[in-house]
């Protein structure tokens, strides 16, 4: 009986005690600082890097923006494919001023980030991410029913069905960044918790956490991989599709002006699922968290930069409305 009550009071102990470290953990989640280290271990290349990475973002600022308004103001550039291209502009312009900034800031001068500031980066930064997949996605669908059914192409993608599209990869990332917040809320931290990169990446804070992160390792992953396959397929369907049709065209010519329709965005595609496939798919043995920093440039900093450039250097459609923008400008 003695041995009962003893059993007992250790169980009531027990339970006490892990009710007590979880409230304890969580308090400490609400006042955890987030030290973004990022390129702080490289104090000589500091000034080289900021002056860099703002560059950059300039560029990315001023392109994108530019290829909103040129989409907006030309007539000519009223069509389906540049109603996708101007949501690009608009989602690379946003999930890179997420990002940029605060490492742009921190380069400057070193400054912890709060636990709200980390969750609402996780948030947002993995809306648009996803948003962007599906966007590139719903932009090789509609490339290859221009190239497939260019006779039924305007009828096929009426305004309405564009609108869906653009609102469903819309949706997509709001699911995946409210999954994704709902992963972070899970962990619990404690101190203050030094990140060694120059973002929240919920992957990194999960490793970081004083919790179990099993929970948020599946919320993390199972979203991550449905809206990730489902994209890529439709982009690999489309684009198999799209070179079945090209292949059939009989003439030389024919066949160029077919691809150079979807050339950029194939250019962009590349660029971006490249930079995916090398950060999920490389083997964990063979990873480095200062290698893997430099590819998370890639996606964040470099490539919202690039895909204004592509568009507008490889399509003569964008640089003939640039030109009569310029001509208007100056009569």
């Amino acid at each position: 009986m003695s041995s009962a009550i003893s059993n007992l009071q250790k169980l009531i102990q027990d339970l006490l005690l892990r009710s007590f470290m979880k409230i304890r953990g969580r308090n400490c989640t609400q006042t955890v600082k987030f030290s973004l280290m990022g390129f702080a271990g490289n104090p000589e290349l500091q000034l080289a890097l900021f002056t860099a990475f703002l560059v950059v973002y300039l560029m990315t600022l001023l392109g994108n923006l530019g290829i909103i308004i040129l989409i907006r103001t030309s007539p000519q550039l009223h069509s389906p494919m540049y109603y996708f291209l101007g949501n690009l502009a608009l989602v690379d312009l946003l999930y890179s001023t997420v990002v940029t900034p605060k490492l742009l800031s921190d380069l400057v001068r070193q400054k912890p980030l709060s636990y709200v500031g980390c969750v609402t980066q996780v948030f947002v930064f993995s809306i648009f991410l996803v948003t962007e997949c599906f966007l590139l996605a719903t932009m090789a669908y509609d490339r290859y029913m221009a190239i497939s059914h260019p006779l039924h192409y305007s009828v096929l993608m009426s305004p309405r069905l564009c609108v869906q599209l653009v609102g469903g990869s819309y949706l997509a990332g709001l699911l995946n960044g409210t999954g994704q917040t709902i992963g972070m809320l899970n962990l619990s931290f404690c101190g203050s918790v030094v990140v060694n990169l120059f973002f929240c990446d919920l992957s990194l804070l999960a490793s970081l956490s004083s919790s179990d992160s099993t929970i948020t390792s599946l919320i993390m992953t199972v979203p991550t991989f449905l809206f990730g396959v489902s994209s890529s397929l439709i982009v690999l369907v489309s684009y198999i599709a799209i070179v079945s049709t090209i292949l059939s065209i009989r003439s030389a010519e024919g066949k160029c002006k077919a691809f150079s329709t979807c050339a950029s965005h194939l250019t962009t595609v590349s660029i971006f699922y490249g930079n995916g496939l090398f950060v999920y798919l490389k083997p964990s043995s063979l990873k480095s968290r200062e290698e893997d920093k430099w590819v998370a440039v890639l996606y964040t900093v470099v490539t919202p930069m690039l895909n204004p450039l592509i568009y507008s250097l490889r399509n003569q459609e964008v640089k003939e409305a640039l030109r009569r923008l310029r001509a208007r400008k100056r009569t």
